[in-house]
């Protein structure tokens, strides 16, 4: 596994995006689907089983568990979890090891554990859209981003990991 990369100052002209689209993005789709839920409620579809709701639940926690493991990943290189501020270190350990985006993914499993829990279809459209918009509006400024910061790193890294499974 390749050793960590560092930048000292992060210029701030250079950064992956002047807005922050995440937390934007997830609202946006949780207000969605809670209003659509009562405004065009669909039936929870399949079985209402012990199996069924052990696996959703168990993608939303393992969601939970992933996103504090990125978040401390991060923090622990010194480095920002904003998605609208430049990176000061390629991180290529933890999570970050396989998935390139372990944050978003965390965030779309988190959504369909809530739809498990609250039974909730309109959740599970919202995961789709939301991991749609922020390939669209995150990742792929991101991405330009890490490969303008880190070059040559950054594109060995992108090719060992995952953009998201």
């Amino acid at each position: 596994m390749p050793a960590d990369e560092s930048i000292q100052s992060a210029d701030t002209a250079d950064r992956p995006s002047t807005v922050p689209w995440p937390p934007i993005v997830l609202v946006a789709v949780i207000s969605a689907a809670i209003a659509l839920n009562y405004l065009a409620p669909i039936s929870w579809p399949g079985l209402d089983d012990t199996p069924a709701r052990t696996i959703g639940r168990g993608v939303g926690i393992i969601g939970i568990i992933l996103l504090v493991w990125a978040i401390l990943t991060l923090r622990r290189h010194d480095t920002t979890v904003l998605p609208d501020v430049a990176a000061t270190h390629l991180v290529t350990s933890g999570p970050y090891w396989r998935f390139r985006n372990p944050i978003y993914l965390a965030d779309t499993m988190i959504l369909l554990g809530a739809a498990e829990l609250t039974k909730n279809v309109w959740l599970v459209a919202a995961a789709a859209v939301f991991a749609a918009l922020i390939t669209w509006l995150a990742i792929l400024p991101e991405e330009r981003h890490l490969e303008r910061r880190f070059g040559q790193a950054y594109l060995d890294y992108k090719k060992k990991s995952r953009r998201w499974i």
